[in-house]
């Protein structure tokens, strides 16, 4: 939040204090403490060992770096949140960001030619987010021949990639997936369930799904129809449409935020929201309404604007020699109607007032 030099001290103070009664605690990059990160004892390997870190980040930057960044999109809530987080980090810490964003999970080529021509002068390093897991590859590899590559939030082959800021897509799903297997363990009455991952070819469903369906291998819940798409809102109208003509005696829909969101809109229309349920595995501004209103039951965040921040300051410790963690993320916590005040939006989303930011000189 700004204010104009031109308010009084009282105003400001009553601002403030408004603020806080309001919306809870200021976000974390207001204060400046350690950020409660995880690390992985094997770099890139979310298999390996981790533990939790009090995490000091930079004070400022050497000098005014020159990042670009790259979206898979910025169609929905949670990679708004991470601009955002990238924005503020930018600025804080004194250097030139340039975003771009390639529309969609099945836009490839279009990723490939943004990333392409927004290193190819004045750009000191690459923070990417990419569409697929290995499709990139090729390309970050001829890349990292000039300039460093930091990959965020999606898993990517290591190829090439100097750091990551992310977290365990498998514990992402495996969190949402136990929640489901505590309500309806194993030998308890059986319930289905339509399951949509999201698109198949994306750096994070197939680690989301492992997560999922192994956390459920001990309860009495079956997925019943599965449906793979883009993450776009229209997609998954559709999606969820198709899913309910197929097996209209589902119990409950578990997928990505934006199914999640759109699946509160398509149950109300048809009067099942009280008979079937709503799961996400991340969470959005839509998900946060969802849960504070009972309509969605739960979902684990990752703190997207931690994960911004986090990608821009690795990107900075990489530049500067500084970095001493290649790969950390935040810590992931569950969220339903229990802690949901508690843990608020400020790491996880971005403000109501905020618009996607391109170019931080």
């Amino acid at each position: 939040m700004r204010y104009q030099q031109t308010r009084s001290p009282h105003f400001l103070g009553a601002l403030f204090l408004f603020f806080l009664l309001i919306k809870g605690p200021l976000p974390a990059f207001a204060e400046e403490k350690p950020w409660l990160l995880e690390t992985w004892e094997r770099p890139f390997d979310y298999t390996s060992p981790s533990r939790t870190i009090h995490y000091a980040p930079l004070a400022s930057a050497s000098k005014k770096w020159r990042i670009c960044a790259s979206y898979p999109h910025l169609k929905d809530s949670y990679w708004l949140s991470v601009n955002y987080g990238m924005v503020e980090e930018a600025r804080r810490l004194g250097v030139a960001l340039r975003v771009v964003e390639a529309g969609g999970y099945p836009n490839l080529s279009r990723q490939i030619s943004q990333i392409q021509e927004c290193t190819a002068r004045n750009t000191d390093i690459l923070v990417i987010g990419s569409v697929s897991f290995k499709g990139v590859t090729p390309t970050i590899k001829d890349i990292a021949k000039r300039i460093p590559v930091v990959a965020v939030v999606n898993d990517i082959a290591d190829d090439g990639i100097t750091a990551k800021t992310g977290v365990s897509w498998i514990s992402m799903g495996k969190r949402i997936g136990e929640f489901l297997a505590r309500a309806h363990p194993q030998g308890s009455a059986p319930v289905k369930v339509a399951w949509f991952p999201g698109p198949k070819a994306s750096g994070w469903v197939p680690f989301v799904e492992e997560g999922f369906k192994s956390a459920l291998a001990d309860s009495s819940a079956e997925i019943v129809v599965t449906k793979y798409g883009d993450t776009g809102k229209e997609i998954q109208l559709i999606l969820i449409e198709e899913a309910l003509e197929e097996r209209p005696d589902v119990d409950y829909l578990v997928g990505s935020a934006v199914t999640a969101g759109a699946a509160v809109s398509v149950l109300r229309a048809k009067g099942l929201s009280n008979r079937i349920k709503i799961l996400a595995d991340y969470f959005t501004h839509a998900v946060y309404r969802g849960i504070k209103r009972g309509k969605i039951l739960a979902a684990p965040t990752d703190f997207a604007i931690v994960q911004g921040r986090l990608g821009i300051e690795q990107a900075v410790r990489v530049l500067e020699g500084k970095l001493s963690l290649k790969h950390v993320g935040p810590a992931i916590t569950l969220v339903d109607s229990n802690n949901v005040n508690e843990i608020g939006t400020g790491q996880s989303l971005a403000p109501a007032t905020f618009s996607p930011t391109f170019i931080i000189e």
